[in-house]
C-alpha cells in the first residue's frame, strides 16, 4: 500500500469552479487571504517536506491507515456484500481530523498566529481543537447553542484540550449560524487569523483543499479492497452535509465509471415534516457562504431553516463539487430520515459490535435497504463513532 498519508493532488479548477458551481463570493478584504491560501496549499502538495510531516502525523498521531472491514453479519442482513471504511476509528473519532491536521501545518507554514473553526456535530471542532493543541495554537470554535446542548460531550473535550467554545444564538442556532459567525471572525481578523472550514464548502481554494486533504480516504479505501475482496466496489455510500467525508472516498473512484457513488442527505422527520437537510435533493442554485452550489432558500432567496436528528447534516447547503457530480450524472443522491438512521445506527450496534454516528447511519440505511448493484460489494464510508449522539439516541427510544 502508497503511504497512507498520500492525498490525491489535482490542480484547482479554474476560478474555483466545478461547472457552474463553486467560485467565491466574498468581499473584497477577504480576497488576499485566499489568494495567499490558494499559493501556500499549491507550494505546500508540492513539497515534500510538507507532504512528509502531514504523512507522519496521519500515520503516527491520527492511526492511519483505517481499517476496511468486511461487514459479515450486516452482509447477511442485507443480503448482499457490504465494507466498511473505518474513519470511526481514527483519533478523535471521525475523518474530520484528516482536514485539520493538514490547515493546521498550512497556518503554520503561513504563519498565521490564531485559528477560528465552526462545528455542528462537534466532530470538525473537536479535530480542530486537537490539532491546535498539537501544534501549539490558540483556538476558538463557533457552535450553534442547539448543537451545543445536543453534543455537550464533545463541548467539554474541545474546552479540556484549550479551545474557547462560541456559542452562537442567531437564526437556528445550529451549524449554519455557527459557520456565519465564524466567517465574521475571519473577515474581522484576517490578517493573522487562519479559518479551518470543516467540510468541502465555502469560497474557492476551501472546497479544493479539503477535499484534497479528506481523499485519503479514497486512496485507502481503493488499494484495501483490491488487495482484501480482490476488485473494486460497485457502489460508495456516504452521507452528506457540507460532503468532506463523501468527496474524500468519492476521490478514490472518480475515474472508475464503473463504480456508482452515492452520497446520502438528511430528510428529517420525514415525509410531510417540511423539515430536511437535503440540499441536493430537494433544493436549488444559490449562493452560501462564499460559494454558487445547491441550498435550501425559498422563492425570495431566504436560506430556509433545517432539521436532522444528525447535527452534522443539519445544514442548508452542500459543496460544490456535489453540485456538479449530480449534475453530471458522475453520482447519485438519495433521501433518508430521521427515523430510518436511528433504525441504522441500532442495527449496525447489534449485528456488528460497532455503534455509528447518526451522520453515518445515513449511509448504513441506503446500503442495506437500497436495491444492490448487480455485481460486486457496496462500500460504506463510516464517517465517524456514535459515542457523542448517545443523548440523542437515548431521548429519541424515550420518546423525548
Amino acid at each position: 500500500m502508497n503511504d497512507p498519508g498520500s492525498p490525491i493532488v489535482t490542480a484547482p479548477p479554474p476560478l474555483g469552479r466545478y461547472g457552474e458551481f463553486g467560485g467565491s463570493y466574498v468581499p473584497e478584504t477577504v480576497v488576499p487571504a485566499l489568494e495567499e491560501l490558494l499559493r501556500e496549499a499549491q507550494a505546500a502538495f508540492a513539497d515534500p517536506q510538507f507532504l512528509g510531516d502531514l504523512a507522519g502525523l496521519l500515520r503516527d498521531y491520527a492511526g492511519r491507515p483505517t481499517p476496511c472491514y468486511f461487514a459479515e453479519r450486516l452482509t447477511e442482513h442485507a443480503g448482499h456484500p457490504i465494507w466498511l471504511k473505518r474513519e470511526d476509528l481514527l483519533h478523535t473519532g471521525a475523518h474530520k481530523l484528516n482536514n485539520a491536521l493538514g490547515q493546521l501545518l498550512l497556518a503554520r507554514r503561513m504563519g498565521k498566529r490564531r485559528i477560528v473553526a465552526e462545528t455542528g456535530a462537534g466532530q470538525h471542532g473537536l479535530a480542530t481543537a486537537t490539532a491546535c493543541a498539537l501544534v501549539g495554537l490558540p483556538c476558538v470554535v463557533y457552535m450553534g447553542s442547539e448543537d451545543i446542548r445536543r453534543q455537550a460531550v464533545n463541548v467539554a473535550k474541545m474546552k479540556l484540550l484549550g479551545a474557547t467554545v462560541e456559542a452562537v444564538d442567531s437564526g437556528s442556532r445550529t451549524l449554519k449560524d455557527a459557520t456565519s459567525e465564524a466567517i465574521r471572525d475571519w473577515v474581522t481578523n484576517v490578517r493573522d487569523t487562519h479559518y479551518v472550514i470543516g467540510s468541502v464548502v465555502g469560497p474557492h481554494p476551501y472546497p479544493w483543499l479539503v477535499r484534497t486533504l479528506q481523499s485519503v480516504i479514497g486512496v485507502e479505501a481503493r488499494q484495501q479492497l483490491l488487495e482484501q475482496a480482490g476488485r473494486l466496489p460497485a457502489r460508495v455510500v456516504a452521507c452528506v452535509g457540507g460532503g468532506s467525508n463523501a468527496i474524500g472516498i468519492f476521490a478514490g473512484f472518480l475515474q472508475d465509471p464503473k463504480v456508482e457513488l452515492v452520497g446520502v442527505e438528511a430528510g428529517g422527520r420525514g415525509p410531510g415534516a417540511g423539515d430536511h437537510g437535503a440540499s441536493l435533493s430537494l433544493g436549488s442554485p444559490g449562493v452560501l457562504h462564499g460559494a454558487n452550489s445547491f441550498l435550501l432558500q425559498d422563492h425570495d432567496g431566504q436560506v430556509q431553516p433545517t432539521h436532522s436528528i444528525s447535527a452534522g447534516l443539519d445544514y442548508p447547503g452542500v459543496g460544490p463539487e456535489h453540485a456538479w457530480l449530480r449534475a453530471s450524472g458522475r453520482a447519485t443522491y438519495a433521501v433518508v430520515d430521521d427515523q430510518q438512521a436511528l433504525a441504522a445506527l441500532h442495527l449496525l450496534s447489534r449485528l456488528e459490535g460497532i455503534i455509528p454516528a447518526l451522520e453515518s447511519s445515513h449511509a448504513i440505511h441506503h446500503a442495506v435497504t437500497a436495491p444492490p448493484p448487480e455485481d460486486g460489494p457496496v462500500l460504506v464510508c463510516l464517517s465517524g463513532r456514535g459515542d457523542k449522539d448517545l443523548d440523542t439516541v437515548l431521548a429519541a427510544a424515550a420518546g423525548v
